[in-house]
């Protein structure tokens, strides 16, 4: 019989513990299925950040450097200005890349470090005990907001991937969602896209990807899931922001 699914080859062989309906192992199998298909296990190196997108050494068979909290955009401009010829990525959730990070994302994008950011956006700080986020909705519920947000005395939520479409070193920017096969496809063809953006030398690629996060949300994982489209959505469009073409005499590889 012919195999026509497997586990990709930059995922290591084991489960994934995060919390049933939680986006996080979609999101790990879209970004590994992508480095797989660019041939990346053995030149990638991982600027791990702080949350429950921490645990990318235990998933993914290849080099990982642990950041501190907010501080992996850069790291990973150290690595990538150390080592050029190896490709280089970040994956960050909200509160890490949004919050303390917030510094740390914008001047690497504005000097067009030739990096690959992963955001993971659940509107939520997740492993911390589900406190409001930079990204959190107007009059969602959390732990540090138990009457919903409230924009006057906290503020609204931050639209990362249009902020860095803003910057001229982003070279891609894109949000999408993985609620649903459609959206599965475009997340996977935003993920090739700023995979290419560092390949080809153009600059900082980004992509937002819109999460579940059923434990803090309190939601059963479907109900979470339908808030995808129902809730996050209508905030936080999907689409691509900024997408440079490549320069003439680059490859894609």
């Amino acid at each position: 019989m012919k195999q026509v699914f497997k586990r990709p080859d930059c995922l290591v062989d084991i489960p994934f513990h995060f919390c049933p309906g939680c986006h996080h192992g979609i999101i790990h199998r879209v970004v590994a299925e992508v480095l797989d298909e660019f041939n990346l296990r053995e030149k990638a190196i991982i600027a791990a950040s702080v949350g429950c997108s921490v645990f990318m050494y235990d998933y993914f068979d290849m080099d990982v450097i642990e950041a501190p909290h907010g501080r992996a955009a850069a790291v990973a401009t150290g690595v990538k200005r150390a080592r050029p010829d190896n490709f280089v990525f970040t994956y960050q959730g909200d509160g890490d890349l949004a919050a303390i990070g917030t510094a740390e994302i914008i001047h690497a994008a504005n000097r067009s470090e030739k990096v690959t950011v992963f955001f993971v956006n659940n509107t939520i700080y997740g492993m911390t005990g589900g406190q409001m986020a930079p990204t959190t909705m107007i009059g969602q519920l959390s732990t540090t907001t138990p009457r919903g947000r409230d924009p006057q005395e906290a503020g609204h939520p931050i639209h990362m991937a249009e902020l860095l479409a803003t910057l001229a070193g982003t070279a891609y920017s894109a949000r999408v969602a993985v609620n649903n096969v459609k959206n599965l496809m475009k997340a996977k063809k935003a993920t090739k896209q700023a995979v290419r953006a560092q390949l080809d030398k153009k600059g900082l690629g980004f992509v937002e990807y819109l999460s579940t996060c059923p434990t803090n949300w309190k939601m059963t994982p479907e109900k979470a899931n339908r808030r995808i489209a129902e809730e996050l959505i209508p905030i936080f469009p999907l689409g691509v922001f900024k997408e440079e073409q490549a320069p003439a005499e680059a490859g894609v590889g």
